[in-house]
């Protein structure tokens, strides 16, 4: 008898340009996978890097039930550029990403890219992302053309606006005293997004009071419906991205907005790992938790700067894994590991198959499931995002002088140092406030020529990103004029 299934995803495989191993995914029991990926939550936003306000008792339970990350890098300081690099593995540059897509941005991520929904679906799972994408709002490029079967959520930040090119569904919901025929005018107005499902706008504009719930209660329902067969769910929240926004249920006066958000976002996570508990799937689910970057209204402390920088605040973040019975209970890693390494570590596990192309990732499973002596698989992690920098051991090197620059906003608070380039031990100094250059000029001279070879290789070696598809007859999707950030109170 024919296997028609086996053809099946075969040829996926081959479409997307993977070879196969399907003997290597019939070999052991595949995973659920879950990744939980928080918008703008800095590194001491949360009890288990140190935070007592916020309170963060579901993370920090999930901390003790898993092992906790302390150095866990993103793809990039700012949205777009991380999540690319989260996807598919491959620094953003390498794919011509732009760090900031906006709803009047005309590509995006390119189709062809294998991206982790891609591996996922031809390995056999099922697949949904729920939240914010921010990787193209438009045809070719959203979710459920990227090997997501389903997407419900915000196409980009909650600060942006709706474009009129967007396609709207028969039964949308038109809040706030608006129209249809406002909407087919082309209304737009910042801090004013929709809600997609799949491809289409179902509600405009979206409440973000109920966001946060609603976003947990799609995923939940994926996580019960799918959990007989492997499933892969992304989970990307848009808080606590500004103009931050509460349910009623937290709400609550006697603390700070951010403080409320990071709660409620804490609430989803336990309600997550609740569900994923009662479907009986939990001994075969493993759950990463982490930021997009580091924190624009909360905190990054006991690190330097924030989103925006390359200096650890910008892009080093709170990271757990949960997987009971395979990743121990109550750990800790201290090496480097990213989010590039995503998609090679989850191919292993789920049978699947690496992208043709170059990728950066690489495998930390030995890092994730405790192996003895297991050290990162990175000599040196290097990014280009703005000046760039480079993380290799405990040494953490910048090819730029200290005190230049939008990368020492609000950073600078001590005389900084001459030298034409930075160093600093991120063992001894975690905040990154002595630059001891000069004392090592045999590692400065090391890293800085990994640096210029990463950057020499991905010039050379850029794939393009994808334009989106514009009906003919659509309005202008350029930026309204309108308010600046604002906090959304609930209504």
């Amino acid at each position: 008898m024919i296997n028609f299934r086996f053809f099946s995803i075969a040829f996926l495989f081959t479409a997307l340009g993977m070879v196969p191993n399907i003997a290597n995914a019939a070999e052991s029991p595949r995973p659920n996978v879950i990744v939980i990926f928080i918008d703008d939550m800095g590194y001491g936003d949360v009890g288990f890097n140190g935070a007592t306000v916020p309170k963060t008792p579901n993370l920090d339970q999930m901390a003790t039930e898993g092992m906790k990350f302390t150095d866990f890098y993103v793809g990039c300081a700012v949205c777009s550029g991380s999540r690319t690099s989260l996807m598919t593995g491959c620094h953003y540059q390498r794919l011509s990403m732009n760090p900031v897509l906006f709803p009047n941005s005309d590509r995006g991520l390119h189709p062809d890219e294998v991206t982790l929904a891609d591996m996922f679906k031809a390995a056999g799972y099922r697949t949904a992302c729920v939240g914010k994408w921010h990787l193209g709002h438009l045809p070719p490029c959203l979710p459920t053309y990227q090997g997501f079967d389903s997407y419900w959520g915000i196409p980009y930040s909650n600060d942006m606006w709706i474009d009129p090119a967007n396609r709207i569904a028969d039964d949308v919901v038109i809040r706030e005293g608006l129209t249809l025929a406002d909407m087919k005018a082309g209304h737009k107005a910042k801090n004013v997004v929709p809600i997609l499902r799949n491809e289409e706008v179902i509600e405009y504009p979206a409440d973000q009071t109920t966001i946060t719930r609603r976003y947990t209660e799609e995923a939940i329902r994926f996580i019960h419906q799918e959990k007989e067969a492997p499933f892969f769910l992304y989970l990307p929240h848009t808080m606590v991205h500004l103009p931050l926004a509460v349910s009623e249920a937290f709400d609550n006066p006697n603390k700070t907005l951010i403080t409320n958000a990071i709660e409620e976002v804490d609430w989803s996570v336990g309600e997550i790992l609740k569900s994923v508990k009662a479907a009986g799937i939990d001994n075969n689910t493993l759950i990463v938790f982490t930021s997009d970057n580091g924190a624009a209204v909360g905190s990054s402390l006991p690190l330097r700067a924030r989103k925006s920088s390359v200096y650890d605040g910008g892009i080093r973040e709170p990271t757990l894994m949960w997987w009971p019975g395979k990743i121990p209970a109550g750990s800790v890693c201290a090496e480097v590991a990213a989010s590039i390494d995503m998609m090679p570590t989850f191919s292993k596990l789920c049978g699947g198959t690496l992208p043709k192309r170059k990728i950066d990732g690489k495998d930390i499973w030995p890092l994730m499931s405790g192996a003895k002596d297991a050290t990162s698989p990175h000599d040196a992690y290097v990014l280009m995002h703005g000046p760039g920098t480079v993380r290799s051991g405990k040494w953490k090197f910048y090819p730029w002088q200290e005190g230049k620059g939008k990368q020492n906003r609000d950073t600078a608070k001590w005389k900084p140092s001459p030298d034409p380039v930075q160093l600093y031990d991120t063992i001894e100094d975690i905040g990154e406030t002595t630059n001891i250059a000069s004392k090592h000029p045999e590692v400065v001279k090391r890293l800085h020529a990994i640096y210029d070879a990463h950057v020499a290789e991905i010039n050379a070696n850029q794939r393009p990103t994808c334009e989106m598809e514009r009906p003919a007859n659509a309005l202008s999707p350029e930026r309204p004029g309108g308010p600046k950030k604002r906090a959304v109170k609930k209504k």
